[in-house]
């Protein structure tokens, strides 16, 4: 794991700064890689690449980068880990080696294949940039989920500047900076800038799956090498038809084989422990073909709710694993509020970003690479949402939609309390919250649903209508607009490919990457293995959902090696307590930047709609924490500019 940036100028009179240049942006993002740094320039072709060094196979300074090609033709910097290296060294031609590490293999991949067939044959995690001399120009490419960033972007001065995050671009002298409102009514919607966009004009993300050229006249052309929506729906269409031992004997060959090329590297290695489904089945099966106990790390919290490590402890203990835990308080969660910011470099709003620094943090002073279980639900249906939202609109379809809109403004003409107050006298009614916000959520969101996609899209949103909270915005279209995805065979299968398209790699992998490198720790997805994918894919319905639980066929390869007994129970989460923190110990801070006269001198989000909000919450009339975290986290983030 490493950072990667640099620029290609296009100034005839930017040469003599070119070296003074690179090394700010490198110095932007040390906390990559702290091991070492390295710098190329080809002052005549006006290139710099620069690279910050975790290092992880190869520590030798064979490994070092920016690397060149054995034909002298390409320079390289790269970001990730290739796990089929070795494999692919036994494909290529015959050559002498000059070290062990998978940056070399790339690049003789890179020359003897090309670049998109070089790409395409890789299994991994990576963000790459080379320079092709000869045909002048850069070669960008980004891996199939989207587990490493990329941003890239022309600056004010013309140059082409490029980044693993928006810190380095903003060290390159000719930065400016304006915020992207457009993206921030995106924000405001998803608690996290999806897509290509990013919070300033005219930088953007590579998509996953893609790669670009840049050339020396300026030129740009986008190219996709894996799409997943088009292997999804070929992967539906010729299901395999499998027994149930079949499918968990296949998926644990999968899983293991994956795991054991994932587990590779010369350094300590470990992984995250929840005690759930997702990471007792990585950490069993690492455990099963280790010579060692696996290294494992969990976090606990003093707050029943929120406190999943007594579970975790006893997956461990039966597992047999060397398990590292530690308690944070309320204080330590809150330490953490003022460093999110410099951590995720734009506004990121998904609160378990704080557990999930702290537990990378505590995992760091041990082990340098850590394997998660993420991607489990959206892989397997693992959502609750899914099964809720398909029932519900199962309901809602057979009622006309004119009459669904009527009767959710019959809804939102009485007031929450109101409702809540009515509701107060049916007993039934009384142990699940506040009624009049479900009711108002219902209405405002899932009545007026043209279709399933429609529902689930306003299901997920923070906002149903970020425009009105952003001023100047116009909300650009999504992967998940109308008419933007294909038809899946169920309703829970189009909305597990919505997450896997947006969801996983706009929130969940930035909220790891960027938690994970700010403490230098390398961290591996073993279900984000495209193979395991696109396996996902060809999986019956029955084999992921079955008789109303989820994530059914992996449940039963995890049951192969740890009880049941172990497993079954309500799931958490990875949260914290919002709600009442912005009501107690967060107030003061929150009052400051939510102040209306504030929100007013700035003039880009409305401070009317802010203060009310605002004030429902902290009278414990309504509960806005999502809302007016996404809100909070923008705030800071711009205070930090």
């Amino acid at each position: 794991m490493c950072g990667i940036t640099g620029f290609l100028s296009f100034a005839p009179d930017h040469a003599e700064g070119m070296q003074a240049q690179l090394q700010r942006m490198c110095d932007a993002i040390a906390h990559r890689g702290p091991d070492s740094d390295g710098f190329w320039i080809d002052a005549a072709a006006q290139v710099a690449l620069g690279h910050r060094r975790l290092a992880i196979v190869d520590l030798s300074p064979q490994g070092h980068q920016p690397m060149r090609s054995a034909c002298g033709r390409y320079m390289l910097v790269f970001n990730g880990e290739i796990y089929n290296h070795q494999a692919l060294r036994k494909a290529l031609p015959e050559q002498a080696w000059r070290g062990h590490s998978d940056t070399e293999t790339m690049l003789a991949a890179i020359t003897h294949w090309g670049f998109e067939p070089a790409l395409q044959r890789m299994v991994g995690m990576f963000a790459i940039v080379a320079w092709d001399a000869q045909e002048r120009q850069l070669l960008m490419a980004r891996d199939r989920m989207g587990e490493k960033p990329l941003y890239y972007g022309k600056l004010p001065n013309g140059d082409f500047a490029f980044g693993s995050e928006l810190k380095a671009l903003r060290a390159h002298g000719a930065w400016q900076g304006r915020i992207n409102r457009d993206a921030l009514a995106l924000y405001l919607r998803h608690n996290a800038i999806p897509g290509e966009h990013s919070i300033f004009e005219g930088i953007a993300k590579l998509p996953p799956g893609h790669w670009m050229a840049v050339r020396h006249d300026g030129s740009v052309r986008q190219h996709c090498y894996w799409r997943l929506q088009d292997l999804a729906s070929q992967a539906c269409a010729r299901r395999p038809s499998r027994s149930d031992a079949e499918a968990i004997e296949g998926l644990e060959q999968l899983l293991g084989t994956v795991i054991r090329d994932q587990m590779v590297a010369d350094v300590p290695l470990g992984a995250f422990l929840s005690g759930g489904v997702d990471s007792s089945a990585i950490v069993a099966l690492m455990q099963r073909q280790s010579t060692r106990p696996v290294r494992t790390f969990s976090i606990g919290f003093d707050q029943e709710a929120y406190n999943e490590a007594e579970h975790a402890k006893a997956v461990a203990r039966h597992l047999g694993t060397e398990h590292t835990e530690l308690y944070v308080t309320a204080q330590d969660a809150l330490d953490v509020i003022p460093q999110l910011p410099r951590i995720y470099d734009e506004p990121f709003a998904d609160s378990s970003q704080i557990p999930t620094y702290l537990v990378a943090k505590m995992a760091r002073q041990h082990v340098t690479v850590a394997l998660s279980g993420d991607a489990g639900d959206e892989l397997f249906l693992g959502y609750n949402r899914y099964l809720i939202a398909h029932r519900m609109w199962r309901q809602l379809r057979r009622l006309p939609l004119p009459l669904r809109k009527a009767a959710a403004a019959m809804v939102l003409r009485i007031s929450p309390e109101t409702l809540t107050r009515l509701g107060s006298h049916l007993p039934s009614l009384k142990a699940h919250g506040p009624l009049g916000d479900k009711l108002h959520k219902f209405a405002h969101l899932v009545l007026p649903a043209r279709d399933a996609a429609d529902m689930y899209r306003r299901l997920i949103s923070h906002q149903g209508d970020p425009e009105a909270w952003v001023h100047g915005a116009h909300e650009p279209a999504t992967l998940l607009s109308p008419g933007a995805l294909p038809a899946m065979p169920s309703e829970v299968e189009q909305m597990a490919l919505a997450d896997q398209l947006t969801y996983l790699p706009d929130d969940i992998l930035v909220k790891v990457d960027r938690a994970a490198m700010a403490v230098s720790l390398e961290t591996r997805v073993p279900l984000l293995d495209h193979r395991v994918v696109e396996h996902a894919w060809t999986l019956d319905m029955k084999h992921k959902i079955r008789d109303g639980q989820t994530k059914w066929l992996l449940r039963e390869v995890l049951y192969r090696h740890v009880p049941r007994a172990l497993i079954e129970r309500p799931k958490k989460g990875f949260a914290v307590p919002l709600d009442s923190w912005l009501r107690g110990p967060l107030k003061s801070w929150a009052d400051d930047l939510l102040s209306e006269p504030r929100l007013r001198a700035a003039g880009i989000l409305d401070a009317q709609r802010v203060s009310t909000l605002w004030a429902e919450h902290r009278s414990g009339r309504r509960n806005w924490q999502y809302q007016l975290w996404d809100v909070l986290m923008f705030e800071a983030w711009r205070d930090s500019l």
